[in-house]
């Protein structure tokens, strides 16, 4: 697969990559993993993530080629200036046919009884729009009608966290924040990337999107494409996770 080959050359580039493979599904599947040391080594590792597969009849280029992006450019800073604890960087395969990588990977760290200070979903990350729609329509009074916005949405055990993501991250790019009790199961729309399955190990987790289909026309179409992209809001949502995360 010339996506994974392509990953697993730039991840390689800055350390040893541990591919992870898993059968959750009816294919074989793999997860690349870049271990890169913190500056307090003994600190609980943060766990960056991005799935690296693509729907069906899509380009994928925001569903989630700006996720990878992201995460491969956040691999190269950090490899060159560590950030305050151990960063374990993933690209997860098969998010699309139900969140398998990273189900086989929460629940191989729930069992090995690893801790992880967070887990982080970079899912969907270069899309503005001047409308916004939201899973609940009294989400419009309290986070606005204008798809300008990066999202962080957390599970309860992680609300804490929230802010201490979103004051660095917002002054880099407008950033909203949601905590869902529960783990989503009553917003099944919130639950739909690489963190979910984390939540239902009993981990603290995050994901980090534009919304998706929320905002975005182009989702899950051939029309998903690198010219629809804002770019310069992807540059900015890049800067602010490097800047939240390095110092958590």
């Amino acid at each position: 697969m010339s996506v994974r080959a392509y990953i697993h050359e730039q991840l390689a580039a800055l350390g040893p990559v541990e591919e992870h493979h898993f059968n959750e599904g009816r294919e074989a599947g793999t997860n690349l993993i870049l271990r890169l040391p913190g500056q307090q080594p003994r600190l609980d590792p943060l766990l960056v993530g991005a799935h690296y597969d693509g729907p069906l009849h899509s380009i994928g280029a925001d569903d989630n080629a700006t996720g990878v992006a992201a995460l491969l450019e956040l691999a190269q800073r950090w490899s060159a200036t560590p950030p305050r604890r151990p960063v374990w960087l993933v690209a997860f395969d098969q998010e699309e046919w139900g969140m398998l990588g990273s189900k086989a990977l929460a629940r191989e760290l729930r069992q090995a009884g690893q801790k992880l200070r967070l887990m982080v979903s970079l899912e969907m990350l270069g899309y503005t729009n001047p409308s916004q729609a939201y899973p609940l329509p009294a989400m419009r009074r309290i986070y606005g009608t204008v798809g300008d916005f990066i999202a962080v949405v957390g599970n309860a055990s992680a609300a804490l966290t929230l802010p201490q993501l979103a004051r660095p991250m917002g002054r880099h790019v407008t950033t909203k924040v949601l905590p869902v009790p529960n783990g989503g199961r009553a917003l099944p729309d919130v639950r739909l990337s690489d963190h979910s399955p984390f939540w239902d190990a009993g981990y603290d987790a995050v994901m980090v999107t534009d919304t998706s289909f929320m905002r975005n026309p182009n989702y899950h179409r051939m029309s998903d494409t690198i010219d629809t992209l804002d770019l310069p809001f992807l540059a900015a949502v890049t800067e602010g996770l490097d800047a939240a995360l390095s110092g958590l």
